[in-house]
């Protein structure tokens, strides 16, 4: 019922998971992440414990494909269950049951992992991989959500649309970008839209953020007001809207 991308940025060493699906909020059972860890994506007859035993295993320090071998081999509903793994190293492990629904399957490559089930054909996710190849100048997220898109031109779920979800981790304990779209037309367009308006103003707060190497991390409010103030001077300059439905913030 569902596709998804898991991927270390071999430049930054972020994590990345970006899925779609015709089932109700998806993002919030198949991602599992940790900075500095690793990845997981756990799908078709979801089993949300292989991403927290996965983590415990990751950081513990086994590899990916340890981690696959090790929780599908516990789990007597393993047949119906779709997991793929990033490591720390880039490494990935991967395991489509053999009663998952077609078509299913997964791919892989260094450093990105590509797997789905009940799509319309293998060439969803063979598309997703090379387009998330072809598109390695381009930030993380933009280079997932890219993917994901290529994965939907090509089919996607054969059942349709109706939530799809993207998630980075860098370094730090907590995501550096978490979207979702839980129930709507075309998901993955809201994506987009919300990549957008999170550009307009919450990266540049994030950049601000505690991190643990720096506890309190940036007090004053100016710099990060400034930097907010000219990004939206160049949007309208630009004579480009909003991508945000937020309420309009009132004139100083």
């Amino acid at each position: 019922m569902t596709y998804s991308i898991v991927a270390k940025d071999p430049a930054t060493g972020a994590f990345g998971v970006a899925v779609a699906s015709r089932f109700f909020a998806v993002g919030a059972l198949v991602p599992h992440m940790a900075g500095g860890v690793g990845a997981i994506a756990t799908q078709a007859f979801v089993n949300p414990l292989y991403g927290v035993e996965g983590l415990e295993m990751l950081r513990r320090g086994a590899g990916a494909a340890e981690v696959v071998a090790a929780l599908t081999a516990r789990d007597e509903g393993r047949a119906s269950r779709q997991l793929h793994v990033i490591d720390a190293a880039g490494r990935v492990g991967a395991f489509t049951g053999a009663a998952c629904i077609d078509w299913a399957g997964h791919l892989s490559a260094e450093h990105v992992s590509v797997a789905g089930n009940m799509l319309v054909g293998g060439d969803v996710i063979a598309q997703t991989l090379a387009a998330y190849q072809s598109a390695m100048d381009l930030p993380l997220a933009e280079r997932l959500m890219t993917a994901m898109e290529a994965g939907q031109a090509a089919g996607g779920d054969k059942r349709g649309t109706q939530s799809a979800a993207l998630k980075i981790m860098r370094a730090e304990a907590y995501p550096w970008l978490d979207i979702r779209a839980d129930d709507h037309p075309d998901p993955l367009a809201e994506l987009r839209r919300l990549h957008a308006v999170a550009q307009e103003r919450y990266m540049l707060f994030a950049q601000t953020m505690p991190t643990a190497a720096d506890f309190s991390g940036m007090r004053e409010r100016a710099e990060i007001d400034a930097k907010i103030n000219a990004t939206e001077a160049e949007r309208i300059a630009a004579g480009r809207p909003s991508a945000s439905f937020a309420t309009p913030l009132p004139l100083a």
